[in-house]
């Protein structure tokens, strides 16, 4: 299963690479609050006493030996802007839009001591305040680990039974069944895609493409679903892909008899809420990890329901930061699921993706898109931040 690298984004608004020391003293009561912060190793610098809703701009100077994390909080705890690392000596801009409140900027440095601003206040109104995070303790992914965990027990003996199935269509020489059967095998798979980072070398064993092997298809050590695939489709014997679908099931069933030892990063479920359907749209969408089955479109929807099945286990920390965010994903994949099945035959056989029209891909992409740019919050919303 070819997978695409997200670079998680810790911080609520980007940040800049460095700016200069705002010079000069802040007023009581400035249009747009800011200026200088020094980060010292006793304390975190003053900000102004007050300010009007809008923008604030402050810069934050380092000025210890050690490292430190800065974040601008409420008196709720919630973040509204961060510098997830700043370097001794380094100056990077904490910077967002405020509603009324009262505020503070909190410095925590590298060597473990805390530092907070006292607290400064902003009155009025503005368009474009940031809804604050709420600080995410390690801890209260354990839950929805453990129930991921959970489904992933339950969804497992699936593949393998699958996997048997495509071995015996295999054994007594049923190409046709097997055909039917792959695809039931390699959509059980797909559906797991928050978990593959767990699954070690038995991922390559499994779903692994033929990309990146020295003899591509031909590669005597290319093994697991696409392999099967390509045989399948390029008519290969049943007497050659033999070998492929009885070291199918011994992976699957190796995957299963290792799975309790595995561990399922805390991290990981948030940034794959977002990263299964990014792989989507990289590697399903432009069928660029199709093997002959001409079936992307039938994982890409295999992908909607992992998907659906991550934002579930991560539902109450979800809703607790961003009510309403999980209704609009769910009514989202809704709409592209819709997209996808329309794109099958009317025999409900599914189309390959290089031959739907092209008012069906503008649909998908347009979908996909407005999908994506919503679940890509998730990381950022669910990011530990157990020190704000």
């Amino acid at each position: 299963m070819r997978r695409a690298s997200w670079q998680v984004r810790l911080a609520v608004l980007p940040i800049a690479t460095a700016v200069a020391v705002v010079a000069g003293v802040a007023q009581s009561h400035p249009t747009a609050a800011g200026g200088p912060i020094a980060v010292r190793a006793a304390d975190c610098g003053t900000p102004p006493a007050a300010a009007d809703a809008g923008r604030v701009d402050f810069a934050v100077t380092d000025d210890t030996n050690v490292f430190a994390t800065v974040y601008l909080v409420d008196t709720a705890n919630r973040v509204y802007a961060e510098i997830p690392w700043l370097t001794p000596g380094r100056t990077l801009p904490l910077a967002t839009t405020l509603g009324a409140g009262r505020y503070a900027i909190r410095c925590v440095l590298s060597n473990g001591k805390v530092h907070t601003t006292s607290q400064f206040s902003v009155s009025g109104t503005t368009s474009g305040a940031v809804a604050g995070y709420k600080p995410l303790p390690d801890l209260d992914l354990t839950a929805p680990v453990k129930a991921y965990r959970a489904w992933l027990g339950t969804a497992l003996p699936k593949l393998l039974a699958a996997s048997q199935t495509l071995d015996a269509d295999i054994a007594r020489g049923d190409l046709q069944a097997a055909k039917t059967d792959w695809l039931t095998a390699h959509l059980d798979y797909e559906r797991l895609g928050a978990a593959y980072n767990s699954f070690g070398d038995f991922d390559a064993a499994i779903d692994g493409t033929a990309a990146g092997l020295p003899d591509g298809t031909a590669d005597k050590s290319w093994a697991g679903l696409h392999a099967i695939e390509y045989g399948l489709w390029h008519s290969s014997s049943a007497l050659a892909i033999r070998p492929l679908t009885q070291a199918l099931v011994s992976s699957v069933q190796g995957l299963i008899d290792d799975f309790p030892s595995e561990e399922v990063d805390p991290g990981d479920l948030p940034l794959r809420a977002h990263e299964i359907l990014e792989n989507t749209l990289q590697f399903q969408i432009t069928a660029t990890a199709d093997a002959g089955s001409g079936t992307s479109l039938a994982t890409a929807y295999s992908n909607t329901e992992g998907t659906r099945e991550v934002l579930s286990v991560l539902a109450p920390l979800i809703d607790d930061r961003a009510p309403g965010l999980r209704a609009r994903l769910e009514t989202e994949i809704s709409t592209l699921q819709s997209d996808l099945t329309a794109t099958r035959d009317a025999s409900g056989a599914w189309t390959p993706a290089p031959a739907i029209t092209a008012a069906q891909r503008r649909r998908i992409d347009a979908d996909l898109d407005q999908l994506l740019e919503d679940l890509s919050t998730i990381p950022d919303l669910l990011a530990p931040r157990t020190n704000a």
